[in-house]
């Protein structure tokens, strides 16, 4: 069972919910140590003083603040704490919005909220049912491990989800990030019709357990193939870019070999159907023709 990363209160009106926050995503990443090349010695980091060079203890370092002209200020956690909104125990809804205006540039990091105690669970369910039935995400602002959060907190299923938002001056213009905006001729009225018909072919519904960390997986069998003294294969270079004379010849196969996968469909027996209708989530397949199963993994697909 983890381990509330905080705890406190969600506060909307004159209503104020005793919660616990917890962490909703994992880290998978393979990690690594760091070793002197051609050595087997860790490669370790210490805390040291630039003067002495001795080691210091976390318990004595202080923080300091850059105030220009080689001097800084220096401030204690406690203090850090003392001016925290709420004394960072209170997560201030200030108003609901429309989830769907939420720009997902925005979007951080996701937690979920959990009553803190039994006896809170019917406000707290309360607030969840209401935010269903609303489609409204609470707008919030609180402090934690001694930087301040913008939130939006939503319903999702019986559960309320926080998430962690950028302020607006973290989100960068793209102006000033990007070396090339796009510019030039437009796309002509057939080019983005073809487009559009390749998106389309290739819709479907979302489905996030389709989905898999291929990379990590190929690390760990590299690590695997290392330590057992075989040989590792490379990747496929990437593809290289769509010339702009070729684009609508491109989107024009793009769709013809997107049709050609779902017109194969005819080829397959009842039995291949029926995987493929699994795998794709179909209910009800033991009851189906084999007419009906194709129609079903077409429409899915």
């Amino acid at each position: 069972m983890a381990r509330a990363i905080w705890s406190g209160a969600v506060s909307f009106g004159l209503v104020t919910i005793p919660v616990a926050l917890y962490g909703a995503t994992h880290d998978h990443t393979v990690h690594f140590n760091q070793f002197e090349r051609g050595t087997s010695d860790r490669i370790r980091y210490q805390r040291v003083n630039e003067r002495t060079g001795d080691e210091v203890e976390y318990s004595d370092i202080v923080k300091g603040h850059d105030v220009g002209g080689g001097e800084y200020v220096v401030v204690e956690q406690e203090e850090l704490d003392d001016i925290a909104p709420g004394r960072s125990r209170t997560i201030d809804i200030d108003t609901f919005v429309d989830l769907d205006e939420i720009d997902p540039v925005y979007f951080q990091k996701s937690y979920w909220l959990g009553p803190a105690k039994s006896e809170y669970a019917r406000p707290y369910r309360l607030l969840v049912r209401a935010m269903a039935k609303t489609g409204k995400a609470g707008i919030a602002t609180f402090v934690m491990r001694g930087k301040q959060y913008l939130t939006a907190i939503r319903a999702d299923g019986d559960l309320l989800a926080l998430e962690t938002l950028y302020f607006a001056d973290e989100i960068r213009d793209p102006a000033d990030v990007l070396d090339e905006l796009p510019t030039g001729d437009r796309a002509k009225p057939k080019e983005v019709a073809m487009a559009t018909s390749l998106i389309e072919s290739m819709s479907g519904p979302w489905k996030p357990e389709d989905y898999r960390d291929t990379y990590t997986t190929k690390v760990e069998k590299l690590m695997r193939a290392k330590k057992a003294g075989k040989k590792t294969v490379s990747a496929e270079e990437p593809p290289e870019a769509t010339e702009v004379v070729n684009l609508m010849e491109a989107l024009r196969r793009s769709v013809e070999g997107t049709r050609k996968k779902t017109a194969d469909l005819s080829d397959l027996s009842k039995a291949d159907l029926d995987k493929q209708a699994k795998a794709l989530g179909i209910t009800g397949r033991s009851k189906m023709k084999r007419a009906d199963l194709e129609k079903a993994v077409r429409k899915a697909s």
